[in-house]
C-alpha cells in the first residue's frame, strides 16, 4: 500500500486513540460517596431539608471508608517493607555456612556421579567415604593436598571390590588432615553462601557451583 493511501485512510477514519481505561463502577469509593452526598444536598427540598442526623451518618460512613482505604494502603506498604527486609536478611547470610540437610547422592548403575564437598580448612591428605544408607562403606576416594574450599569429586559407581554398586542413595563424608596435622571431618551438603540473587521475587543463594532456593536450606550458621 502506498504511503499516500495510508495517509488518506488515516484522514478518513481519524487518528487511532488508546481506548479509555474503564473504571469498575460496581465498587464505590470515597469520591463516589462524596459526590452522592453533595448531589443529595443540592437537590433537597428547601421546605423539607435533609435531616441533620442523616447527613452526619453519611459523613461518618465517608470517614470510615476513607479510614479503611488508608489502612489498606498502610498494610500494603508494610507488606512491601517486610518483603524488602527479608531480602536484606538473606543478603546478610553471605559468607555463612548453609546446610542443605542431606549428604546423599543418587546413583544410577553405569553412570558417573559428580558432586562437590566443602573443606573448611586446607587439605594435607584425606579420604572421601561413600556409604550406603545403613552406614556401610561402599567405596573410598583418596583426597590429594589442596587448599580450603569447595572441591569436585567423581565416582564411577564401583565398590571396593571393583564391582558396580547397587543403584540408590549413598552418603558422602570425608576424613582429612590439615597442614597442622589436625584430624578433621566434613560432609556433602554444607557450603558457604557465596552470593544471593533474586528471580521472580524468590531468593536464590549460591552454594558450591549451584543456586538453590533459600527455602531448601535447613540451617544457616
Amino acid at each position: 500500500m502506498a504511503i499516500n493511501s495510508i495517509g488518506q485512510d488515516l484522514a478518513k477514519y481519524g487518528e487511532y486513540k488508546d481506548s479509555d481505561v474503564v473504571k469498575d463502577k460496581s465498587v464505590l469509593g470515597k469520591d463516589d460517596f462524596m459526590m452522592l452526598l453533595l448531589t443529595e444536598l443540592q437537590h433537597q427540598d428547601p421546605t423539607e431539608p435533609t435531616d441533620t442526623a442523616a447527613v452526619l451518618t453519611q459523613t461518618s460512613q465517608l470517614a470510615t471508608l476513607e479510614s479503611a482505604e488508608n489502612t489498606n494502603k498502610a498494610l500494603s506498604d508494610l507488606s512491601s517493607t517486610l518483603a524488602m527486609g527479608d531480602q536484606f536478611s538473606t543478603i546478610a547470610a553471605i559468607g555463612k555456612i548453609a546446610d542443605l540437610g542431606s549428604n546423599t547422592i543418587s546413583y544410577e548403575e553405569g553412570s558417573l556421579s559428580s558432586f562437590e564437598v566443602y573443606f573448611p580448612s586446607d587439605i594435607k591428605s584425606g579420604t572421601l567415604n561413600i556409604r550406603d544408607m545403613s552406614g556401610n562403606t561402599v567405596a573410598t576416594l583418596n583426597i590429594e593436598a589442596n587448599s580450603a574450599g569447595v572441591h569436585q569429586f567423581d565416582w564411577d559407581g564401583k565398590d571396593m571390590s571393583g564391582n558396580f554398586a547397587e543403584p540408590g542413595l549413598y552418603k558422602i563424608d570425608a576424613n582429612y588432615n590439615n597442614s597442622n596435622g589436625e584430624s578433621l571431618t566434613t560432609k556433602l551438603g554444607a557450603y558457604p553462601i557465596e552470593s544471593v540473587k533474586f528471580d521472580a521475587g524468590k531468593a536464590l543463594v549460591k552454594v558450591g557451583s549451584n543456586y538453590v532456593p533459600i527455602e531448601n536450606i535447613k540451617e544457616i550458621y
